[in-house]
């Protein structure tokens, strides 16, 4: 009966629990709203697995597939969902609670009735507000998924239509590619057109930049999003990167090889020099586009050309002459002729010079510029003259000289002055008109220059003297000098008109005394005079004729003159009359006069009264230095080659004082100086008394002095 009992007892316990529950309505709700936790917790996590998005579109349009379903089946979930919640809300709003902290022991079976009521539905709105915090945020989750999807669909498809047109715009351009000739098999007179095509060619492929770019900035959005491109598509967006910068290179390096063949071999290229010279010589280039020229035969390499070369050999000739004036104009006159530089007008050169490139005189030119100018000048020329002129070796041998004037260290760069002043002073025109051209060259807007115009002028014309080893005779390579002395023209003023400046070069001043000379030098090569040389016998002299204007009958022809050559007892004394065009018999009375009247006078007067041809110039080491000097460029050890200069000046002083003209003993190479030159010259155009100037060195021993100047001078050549 105990059994029995006790086994009634437990049923009786079990049914009054299980009534309990049927009749507290916290029991029923909590196992769904713990349901639903569960399965918003579980779609939550399923959503995530969704992520991230594989860069390719059709699995991408499978996912969005698979979401929509997703989606529905969420959706369907919601009455369920929302039913659940609005009976937990119901049940909430009828049994309120106060929020205090959960006390465990209020669900002890001891606990009051109130206790565990408020217990229970705290923890019922504890799972009603996080299933319905879990059900919004899967919702939004869901949205914000979908709009991915489609988001992403639509960069895929731009990014698909982007990849295929950049493929397609390749393509063709790779196409046209295979059809370009190689560079050595085109034609020179059609690369102009090839590089236009080329040109036209990388404009038109110009929007598949674009389009490339739409590509890569759509995958850089997509790799944002955090969508990883597929294999195929990421392959496909690299090969179109890679080929356009393929082509690229390939156009523009096509574009350069065209436009140096057509500058190296076109009409404005060196090419056509190459034909200046002959077999086993070869004309070359150095990176700076300077030529030089390869003797294959001998393995040797020069700067000169092989012509210049034997030009320069040949001016040796005229080492003989005396007088560094005609020296270095017999000297030019080779070079000139040599060039063709005899045949060019001034009117001519002007309208060559008036091109851009030598529109300003501080401009530096580059060799293609000097070619450019030069060929210009040699078409133009055979154009007018109807000359058959050899373009090719005039315009070498010309840009050879240029350069051994004016760029010795082959740099490969010439002042615009420094090409239009050594071209202007070998071309043939009167002395007059090639200074006046000079010296607009230099002059401001208002048609004068300062001294450093001034000086700049003089420095780039005293350079080609130098270049022939003659700048001692002519004041040396500082200009200073020359300047102070055309000022003097200047009335005192800062600036020097073009009339000053003519007027000073009408005097022939020592720095540029070589230009007047060239012009009667070149003169005096077709004039005969019906006379005799007194020393060779030479009838008729050819050229220049020196007549004595303190003998009678004394005729010199300009071999034996120039070269110091003197017949038997016949020692030529000052003063001489030099004619470079035919004597008229005015002349000749004129000289007859003049000679009468120096039979009467004695040799002490002539070397108390020297006359020079020409104004000199005091040396920079006999001048003191004024308080603004004239800044002008100088040579290495500037300093040396000037005190050579003066006492090499001071000796030759001496030696005019001490000797006549002309010595038996006289050696060619004892007197270079330009003391020397102390002649008259008769023009048709203009006589006049030559500028006469003297200079005395008093209060010493003439020998001993001459032979501690000779020791000075030596020295300093060691030194230099």
């Amino acid at each position: 009966m105990n059994i029995c009992w006790n086994e009634i007892k437990k049923r009786s316990h079990s049914l009054r629990a299980r009534l309990e529950a049927f009749s507290d309505p916290t029991l029923k709700l909590q196992p769904p709203l713990q349901e639903i936790i569960d399965w918003l917790g579980q779609k939550d996590e399923d959503l995530s697995a969704q992520l991230p998005l594989r860069g390719d579109f059709s699995m991408v349009e499978q996912a969005k597939d698979k979401h929509l379903l997703f989606m529905e089946e969420v959706k369907s979930r919601g009455p369920y969902i929302y039913s659940v919640l609005e009976s937990a809300q119901a049940f909430l709003t009828q049994h309120p609670f106060q929020e205090i902290e959960e006390d465990a022991s209020a669900l002890a079976k001891d606990a009051s009735p109130k206790s565990r009521s408020q217990s229970l539905s705290r923890l019922l709105w504890k799972q009603a507000s996080v299933a319905s915090e879990l059900w919004d945020r899967l919702t939004a989750r869901c949205l914000d998924q979908h709009r991915h999807l489609e988001r992403t669909i639509e960069q895929l498809r731009d990014l698909g239509v982007s990849i295929k047109e950049a493929t397609d715009a390749l393509n063709q351009a790779e196409s046209v590619q295979t059809t370009w000739e190689p560079i050595g098999d085109l034609f020179i007179d059609s690369l102009p057109e090839h590089i236009q095509a080329t040109k036209l060619f990388k404009e038109e492929i110009t929007p598949i930049k674009d389009t490339i770019k739409m590509a890569n900035d759509l995958a850089h959005q997509l790799a944002l999003s955090d969508v990883h491109l597929s294999i195929e598509n990421a392959r496909e967006l690299e090969q179109i990167n890679s080929r356009w910068k393929q082509i690229q290179t390939s156009v523009t390096e096509r574009l350069r090889q065209l436009q140096d063949a057509h500058r190296d071999f076109g009409p404005e290229s060196q090419h056509f020099l190459s034909s200046s010279v002959q077999v086993p010589w070869e004309r070359a280039i150095s990176p700076n586009k300077v030529p030089y020229y390869i003797n294959h035969q001998a393995q040797t390499t020069c700067w000169d050309h092989p012509k210049m070369t034997e030009l320069y050999q040949a001016l040796g000739d005229l080492n003989n002459i005396k007088f560094s004036a005609y020296r270095t104009a017999m000297k030019l006159r080779r070079v000139q002729k040599a060039l063709r530089l005899d045949l060019v007008t001034l009117p001519l050169l002007s309208q060559i010079f008036s091109s851009d490139t030598l529109q300003s005189s501080d401009r530096s030119l580059d060799i293609l510029d000097v070619i450019r100018c030069l060929s210009s000048l040699y078409e133009r020329l055979e154009e007018e003259r109807g000359l058959l002129v050899n373009v090719p070796l005039c315009v070498d041998l010309a840009l050879n000289w240029l350069l051994n004037v004016f760029d010795g260290a082959r740099v490969g760069r010439i002042r615009a002055l420094s090409f239009k002043a050594g071209i202007v002073c070998l071309c043939d025109c009167d002395v007059k008109g090639k200074l006046q051209y000079l010296f607009s060259q230099v002059a401001g807007p208002e048609g004068t220059c300062d001294q450093r115009q001034l000086g700049l002028l003089l420095q780039e014309a005293i350079q080609i003297p130098r270049q022939l080893g003659e700048v001692a005779a002519f004041g040396g390579s500082n200009v200073e000098p020359s300047v102070r002395s055309c000022f003097r023209f200047g009335n005192g003023t800062s600036y020097l008109e073009l009339s000053q400046f003519l007027e000073w070069g009408s005097l022939e001043p020592q720095s540029l005394v070589w230009l007047p000379v060239l012009h009667r030098v070149t003169l005096a090569e077709t004039v005969k005079h019906q006379t005799k040389c007194s020393i060779c016998k030479q009838c008729p002299i050819k050229g220049f004729r020196y007549r004595s204007l303190k003998q009678f009958g004394v005729d010199i022809c300009q071999s034996c003159f120039l070269t110091g050559q003197a017949g038997k007892g016949n020692k030529l004394h000052y003063p001489i009359m030099e004619y470079y065009t035919p004597t008229t018999s005015g002349e000749k009375v004129r000289d007859f006069a003049t000679t009468l009247k120096n039979k009467f006078r004695t040799r002490h007067y002539f070397s108390r009264h020297p006359q020079r041809g020409y104004l000199p110039v005091q040396s920079v080491l006999e001048v003191e230095v004024t308080d603004t000097p004239l800044s002008s460029p100088m040579l290495p050890h500037a300093e040396t080659h000037s005190r050579i200069e003066h006492f090499a000046s001071r000796l030759a002083e001496m030696e005019n004082q001490n000797c006549s003209f002309f010595t038996d003993s006289l050696s060619p190479d004892d007197s270079l100086d330009e003391d020397q030159y102390l002649l008259r010259h008769s023009s048709p155009i203009t006589d006049r008394d030559p500028c006469s100037a003297t200079q005395t060195i008093g209060g010493f021993n003439p020998e001993e002095e001459q032979g501690e100047l000779e020791k000075v001078l030596a020295q300093l050549e060691h030194e230099n």
